[in-house]
């Protein structure tokens, strides 16, 4: 059946019967008016209310992007802090480590030196020979005027 609502297009049914509506039939016109009104109302309603909790969630998110942009800012700034400091330390020891470095060639300049004379005495001590410095384990060659 096809119904037929006067200014308001048409609509099919499962039967094949047509019909109009009478003026008769106005307070259903009205009542059908009344539903799809009453319909789009809500779903007006609706979509603004959706809009304004979207907006809200929009709003909330830039919120918490904004706070977090100044943590992180804080937290790049603290790690810049460390990071300088880290690198002074480093430096420091840098130093330091060529300092030690330096003294430790020094005093095995100076071992050297002091092997090389203990050798000569004990070779002038044997009278020449170098048996003794040998059991000791003093090992290389001098330059001693004495022995000479």
């Amino acid at each position: 059946m096809t119904v037929t609502w006067m200014g308001c297009g048409s609509a099919t049914s499962s039967g094949s019967t047509s019909r109009k509506l009478t003026p008769g039939s106005t307070s259903e016109e009205e009542e059908h008016r009344a539903l799809i009104a009453q319909r789009k109302l809500r779903r007006m309603l609706s979509n603004r209310e959706s809009a304004r909790r979207s907006r809200l969630r929009k709003q909330k998110h830039m919120q918490d992007l904004t706070a977090q942009v100044g943590r992180l800012r804080k937290e790049n700034g603290q790690i810049l802090v460390a990071l300088d400091a880290t690198a002074q330390l480093y430096a420091g020891v840098e130093a330091e480590n060529t300092v030690l470095r330096a003294q430790a060639e020094e005093l095995s300049a100076r071992l050297k030196s002091l092997n090389e004379i203990a050798y000569c005495y004990l070779v002038e001590m044997e009278g020449g020979s170098s048996m003794v410095a040998n059991e000791v384990g003093i090992h290389g060659g001098c330059y001693c005027p004495a022995i000479l």
